[in-house]
């Protein structure tokens, strides 16, 4: 008989000690270059002139099709579907009976009766196992590249062209006026010779668009972007500095599935087989709780307050109704000194010591789901989600969750960076030892143009 989630957890005991040492780093970047040219100009083309990003390969997408896939997803997501029509996209968030976030993904009408859902795969697992049995609903999940064994035969491409000039680069691509949509609107393109569904996006905290058709059709489509974006500084961005764009944007983008307790959760976990995400994936940093419902998260706590709505039924809406009232933690930014950084990284020299944790550029995660303690005069205040460094800003910045009363811009706190104990066994983690790094609560986004262009935005609201 094969092991489900339900028998691993029973196997494992301690939870936390089970997914603290999981042995796989971070989440990877495969099908293209770590780096094109090198990860700093390639960051800096997103702020200065305008990058492609291939995201073809590693995200996974489930197709939901039939008469009843509108209610379907309507009943399992927290933010209203009214005014929802085709040629619209939205974030989707689903929670757990208990309100818990299961992860996040980017939720594409394409048509009457047809959506997209595009990221990682706990969301997409969750809607598998609720659409079962069902006949009004078609789900066709697609496996990312890494975990799948005909890794060049995926449904859809996706490309991301960003930055100043991507307005010039979609005009020179198509040979008409860049169109003027809304955020999340979606539009019809030509592109080399191709018809292309364009989605009004911004990943980098730049203005632009994402880009998706047939598989069959990309190397058509990639083509004619490079050539129209080279007058314009186009820049491709290779793996290495992909998983940093999101400091200067702010979306946290390594929510845990709070799916590991709880007996209304029994049927899921012993669906999820021990190939599944959930089964698999690793926890990192130095916040050690002592249960695993440390690690969840509500909407709130990664700034998705502004999307729950109480004006439909959907799992969880209970549990939501009961803590919507607060208190919050808040996401913010945390910019951290650049002297105490400097610790980090001096420290790797010399003999005869343990060492600091090594501290990774661009991106310093080491973990699938990375949770640092946010500390102020000792006591724990926050969690730090993600942590990088932005050649743009000059600055390493963290995403991170702290309380209310903690969040306002310039009130300093202390991020213990590096695991307990001398660290785990995950394969990124060295023998190390913790060090304190000071910093300051900035802004979310970070990045000026995002918080400008964004508004009003889930990215910038805090309820």
């Amino acid at each position: 008989m094969s092991q489900t989630l339900e028998s691993i957890l029973a196997d494992a005991g301690d939870i936390v000690t089970l997914l603290r040492n999981q042995q796989v780093g971070p989440n990877v970047y495969p099908g293209v270059p770590a780096e094109f040219s090198n990860w700093r100009d390639e960051q800096r083309a997103w702020a200065e002139t305008c990058v492609l990003f291939n995201q073809s390969y590693h995200m996974a997408e489930l197709m939901v099709e039939g008469p009843g896939a509108f209610d379907f997803l309507n009943g399992l997501g927290i933010s209203s579907f009214k005014g929802f029509v085709p040629d619209r996209a939205k974030q989707y968030v689903p929670v757990t009976p208990y309100g818990h976030v299961i992860g996040d993904v980017i939720l594409f009408y394409l048509a009457p009766e047809k959506f997209n859902l595009v990221g990682r795969a706990p969301t997409l697992n969750w809607l598998l196992f609720q659409g079962e049995g069902r006949s009004d609903v078609t789900l066709t999940y697609d496996e990312r590249t890494a975990a799948r064994p005909d890794p060049e035969n995926r449904r859809h491409y996706r490309y991301q062209v960003q930055g100043p000039n991507s307005a010039k680069v979609i005009e020179a691509a198509t040979g008409a006026p860049a169109p003027d949509l809304k955020f999340f609107n979606m539009i019809w393109l030509t592109i080399g010779g191709k018809q292309v569904h364009a989605l009004r996006h911004g990943m980098a905290g730049q203005p632009g668009y994402e880009l998706m058709g047939p598989w069959e059709d990309r190397d058509a489509v990639h083509a004619a972007l490079v050539e129209a974006g080279k007058p314009f500084g186009l820049t491709l961005v290779g793996g290495r500095t992909y998983s940093s764009n999101t400091l200067e944007s702010g979306w946290i983008p390594s929510p845990l599935p709070g799916i590991y307790t709880g007996d209304l959760l029994k049927p899921y976990r012993e669906w999820l087989s021990a190939g599944h995400y959930e089964s698999r994936c690793s926890v990192g940093g130095s916040y050690v709780p002592d249960s695993v419902e440390g690690y969840y998260l509500t909407p709130w706590d990664l700034g998705y307050g502004p999307f729950v709505k109480f004006d439909h039924d959907f799992v969880g809406r209970e549990a939501l109704e009961k803590i919507a009232a607060g208190p919050h933690r808040q996401k913010v930014t945390l910019a951290l000194d650049d002297e105490a950084v400097s610790e980090a990284i001096y420290g790797q020299f010399g003999k005869g010591s343990l060492r600091p944790k090594y501290m990774e550029f661009p991106s310093a995660v080491y973990a699938m789901h990375p949770f640092d303690r946010v500390e102020k005069d000792g006591k724990l205040i926050g969690l730090s989600t993600w942590i990088g460094y932005t050649a743009n800003e000059g600055k390493m910045l963290t995403l991170a969750m702290v309380e209310p009363e903690f969040a306002t811009p310039g009130t300093e706190i202390e991020l213990v960076w590096g695991e307990p104990d001398g660290g785990t066994s995950k394969p990124t983690v060295e023998k190390h030892r913790q060090i304190t790094i000071k910093g300051v609560v900035a802004a979310v986004p970070y990045s000026e143009v995002a918080r400008t262009s964004y508004a009003p935005s889930w990215r910038s609201k805090t309820a």
